[in-house]
Order: structure tokens, then C-alpha cells, then sequence
């Protein structure tokens, strides 16, 4: 052994995980502070945006189309604004979640070719962005809530950390997937768009699942049936992943109570499908990511 490679010592496991622990804290940092530079507001815009929507959707919704839901189940809030507020909040962040993973890849082809790094720390840092731009709106929400409700939702604030968390692991699995279509077909973020439209609608985010009870009867009532019973399209809807996590902000912000023990599963299963189908598909053909962009 040459007196080089004596003095050369190769990094240890623990060095290398706080390697990869600060890389990605510090891509999480540069994208926060360029995700609204050079604008007036700045993150304001964070809030602003989300603030519009809810605005939108409970005009709409709310007056338009006369929405309504049923009281907190112990808060007794009857706000459809506040329903629809929360909804919104947590579809964003699931939502944003995934298509700024989607797109981790292509959108820093000049730093892979130039260096080399795990892949998935790219999305990974973005994933902790959103987490920290969403952080400022729960607690919008909490003091909401407060104010409307009154302290009765306090006891179930640490929930929503569970609650963000397996959101967020679900984002990042489907992110790893996402990430890896987009280097080998670009149009992928065009067809992604669409689906999370239709996807946004069938999540009850603007309107309770409660009305798709209404809908399947009144299909059953002019002839649409599955094996002489009404479609149970409420029931299908209640596989939608989304929804799950949308119902468990709302278990804690609008009822003032823990998620179901059957939320909480599912919660967990989806996100441990997702992450687990993310980590294989991605292991398998991130190798020639860089030659594919």
C-alpha cells in the first residue's frame, strides 16, 4: 500500500448518512430560496395562493352551488369555508408534493452531469421543502380552527405530525416513479396534469363524499345497478388515497377528534406501498438516468 492511499481513508457509514443528511438540507435551503425570488411578495405568495383557492372553491361551491357539510363531529363547526380550507390545504401539500418530485430530475440535468450524488436526494430536498412551505399553513389552520372552534382541537395538533408525515412518505414514493417517467417521457407532466384534475374532484377536496350517495341512488333509480344494488361509487371513492389523508387533516382540524383507527391503516398502507414500489422501480433504472437525459 502507497503512502497515498495510507493517507486516504475511506469514509465511514455514519460520515457518509450526515454527508447525505447535509446535501440534502442544503438543496431543501437553495430551492426555498429561489422557489419565489425576485417577486414583490416573496413567500407570501406561499399563503396567497392556497388563500385564492379556498376563496374560489367556497364561492363557488359554498354560495353558487349551495355546498354544504354537517357539523364537527366535536367541534361543532359549520363552516363549509373552513371544510373546504382544510381540504385544499392537504391536497396541496400532497399534491405539490408529487409534482415537484415529478420533476426533480429534469429540472437539475446541469447539476447531474456535473456531479455525483445519490439521485434520490434530489427528491428527497424537495420533499423537504414542501414539508417546511407547509408547515406556516397548518398552523394558519390551527389558529382558524381555534378561533372558530375554540381550544378543543389542541389535544390533537401532534397528530397532524403522523398525519404530514405518512402524506408525505405516500408523495415521495409516487415521486420516485414520476421522477424516473419523466427523464424517458416528457410528456408525462402533461398527462400528470390532467389526471390530477380528475384526481382533485374524485378526493372529496370541494365536496363531501356524502353527495356521491345521493348520485348513486338517483343512478340506481334510472337503471344503473351492479348485481341489483346501487354502484357504491362513495365506497370506491373511500380507496382513494388522497382521500384518506384529506379525512385525517379533517378528523383533527374540522372534528376535533383522532382518526379513525381505519384512516390510520390505510394511511399507513398506502404510504408503505407507495415508498416501497418508489425505492424498487427507482433502484432499478436510475442508474442510466444521467445518459437518459
Amino acid at each position: 500500500m502507497s503512502s497515498i492511499d495510507r493517507g486516504v481513508a475511506e469514509p465511514t457509514g455514519s460520515e457518509e448518512f450526515r454527508h447525505t443528511i447535509g446535501l440534502i438540507w442544503n438543496l431543501a435551503r437553495r430551492q426555498l430560496s429561489s422557489q419565489y425570488k425576485r417577486t414583490m411578495l416573496g413567500r407570501v405568495w406561499s399563503l396567497l395562493n392556497p388563500l385564492a383557492s379556498i376563496a374560489i372553491y367556497s364561492l363557488v361551491f359554498g354560495l353558487v352551488m349551495r355546498g354544504g357539510v354537517a357539523p364537527g363531529t366535536n367541534s361543532g363547526i359549520t363552516s363549509f369555508a373552513v371544510w373546504i380550507a382544510i381540504g385544499v390545504i392537504a391536497w396541496g401539500y400532497l399534491s405539490g408534493s408529487i409534482m415537484s418530485g415529478m420533476n426533480s430530475l429534469t429540472s437539475n440535468t446541469a447539476l447531474l452531469t456535473k456531479v455525483y450524488f445519490p439521485r434520490w436526494v434530489l427528491l428527497v430536498s424537495e420533499m423537504v421543502a414542501n414539508t417546511i412551505n407547509h408547515l406556516p399553513e397548518i398552523a394558519i389552520l390551527v389558529v382558524l380552527v381555534l378561533f372558530v372552534g375554540g381550544p378543543g382541537v389542541l389535544p390533537f395538533v401532534p397528530l397532524l405530525l403522523g398525519v404530514v408525515l405518512l402524506t408525505g412518505l405516500f408523495a415521495t414514493g409516487v415521486g420516485l416513479v414520476l421522477s424516473l417517467g419523466m427523464v424517458y417521457f416528457r410528456d408525462l407532466s402533461y398527462l400528470w396534469g390532467i389526471f390530477n384534475q380528475i384526481w382533485l374532484y374524485i378526493s372529496g377536496i370541494v365536496f363531501p363524499l356524502t353527495l356521491l350517495v345521493t348520485v348513486q341512488n338517483d343512478l340506481y333509480d334510472e337503471g344503473w345497478e351492479f348485481r341489483g344494488e346501487p354502484i357504491p361509487l362513495a365506497q370506491i371513492a373511500r380507496l382513494n388515497p388522497a382521500q384518506l389523508y384529506v379525512e385525517a387533516y379533517r378528523s383533527i382540524l374540522y372534528d376535533f377528534a383522532a382518526p379513525s383507527l381505519g384512516v390510520w391503516l390505510g394511511c399507513l398502507a398506502w404510504a408503505v406501498l407507495a415508498l416501497t414500489a418508489g425505492i424498487l422501480v427507482f433502484r432499478k433504472h436510475s442508474a442510466r438516468i444521467v445518459e437518459a437525459l
